[in-house]
């Protein structure tokens, strides 16, 4: 059982709070992604899971006990961070030993363990090299591999890829993904990279400014974001967001953005509760060009090879972007052109809070 829970946690660094009450829980066996901004607290939290740090307030517990006051080494944790952190002199072979070493592992199960880590991450060709004949892909696996070796009950993983080249991260990832369904173990990995959250976790954490904004699938997540902040850091691009005045007319609501007006389903108005006006929110692959009563003008048109989005400006000045298949025909910059939005995809956030509304 490696159940994760963080109960009400806050760590102060004098008067700033990293994070700030702060209660999560991990089921065992998950691939939880901890996703957030710099300085959002995201490494703070993995920090106190490790032991490397101590919470001000909260406790946190591992499986069925509370690790506070626990050294690290007796957590049951192996953690791989952004930095490869490999012995320069020792081969992947003998850096992958090390930790088994120090336990006091056997010779010939030090042997066995890192065969078997070495073969789930392609590394056999490579074990007598040492760190300065690998490339940076090849480090951060001896780095998983030593983690791996250790068979712990967590895994603790702080932007392990951040250090590699585009194409090796999409590698990389899949075969995380795979390690972690094979391992059948939980892992907790922290990102900045929305991508990489979106395709690696069973569910999303994400974070700002010392709390959580939102917990769930990545696909929950995406589609119904709790405030406008996971709508504007999860997705690229971000959700549009357009301040929009509530108009109540006969029994009638709609939004008015602009010139235009957008009526709304009496499900959708139930939920403004006499709000005076609101962000409308819609994601860019659900804002179609149709000639629609929002109208915009086109600034520039960006061409991403199986697709092109097109950033415009409505008559207000607020700046949208819409996407539309490699194949359809974009209108030109400077184009005018009329906008709506598909059926069932309008987004409402309270203008003030930011929480969402429907």
């Amino acid at each position: 059982m490696a159940r994760v829970v963080l109960d009400h946690v806050t760590r102060r660094f004098g008067q700033f709070a990293a994070i700030d009450d702060f209660s999560l829980e991990v089921e065992d066996k998950e691939f939880l992604v901890l996703l957030g901004p710099s300085g959002c607290g995201k490494s703070t939290a993995l920090r106190l899971i490790a032991g490397l740090d101590d919470p001000t307030e909260g406790s946190i517990s591992i499986g069925d006990r509370v690790v506070d006051g626990i050294e690290p080494r007796d957590r049951d944790i192996a953690m791989v961070f952004q930095s490869y952190a490999l012995y320069p002199h020792m081969t992947a072979r003998q850096n992958m030993e090390f930790p088994l070493k120090k336990r006091g592992v056997a010779e010939a199960e030090r042997a066995n363990l890192v065969a078997e880590a070495a073969e789930a991450l392609g590394l056999v060709d490579i074990l007598d090299r040492r760190p300065a004949q690998m490339s940076g892909g090849q480090r951060q696996r001896v780095a998983l591999g030593r983690a791996i070796v250790r068979r712990p009950a967590v895994f603790l993983m702080d932007e392990p890829l951040s250090n590699l080249d585009a194409q090796l991260r999409v590698q990389t990832r899949a075969e995380l993904v795979e390690l972690h369904r094979r391992l059948s173990t939980t892992f907790i990995y922290v990102t900045h990279d929305q991508v990489e959250a979106m395709t690696m976790g069973s569910r999303i954490a994400v974070m700002n400014a010392g709390a959580l904004q939102q917990l769930g699938p990545p696909q929950e997540v995406y589609d119904r974001p709790e405030n406008t902040f996971v709508a504007r850091f999860i997705g690229s691009p971000p959700m549009n967001l357009v301040r929009a005045r509530i108009v109540r007319d006969d029994g009638s609501v709609a939004l008015r953005v602009d010139e235009a007006s957008l009526p709304l389903a009496p499900s959708a108005a139930a939920a403004l509760d006499g709000a005076a006006d609101v962000d409308l929110g819609v994601r860019p692959e659900h804002l179609v060009l149709d000639g629609g009563p929002l109208r915009a003008k086109v600034k520039v048109v960006e061409s991403l090879g199986h697709e092109r989005q097109i950033v415009c400006d409505l008559s207000g000045g607020a700046r949208v972007i819409t996407r539309i298949p490699a194949e359809e025909s974009a209108p030109p910059p400077g184009a005018q052109v009329g906008l709506s939005i598909a059926p069932g995809r309008l987004h409402l956030f309270d203008s003030t809070s930011g929480a969402r509304l429907n």
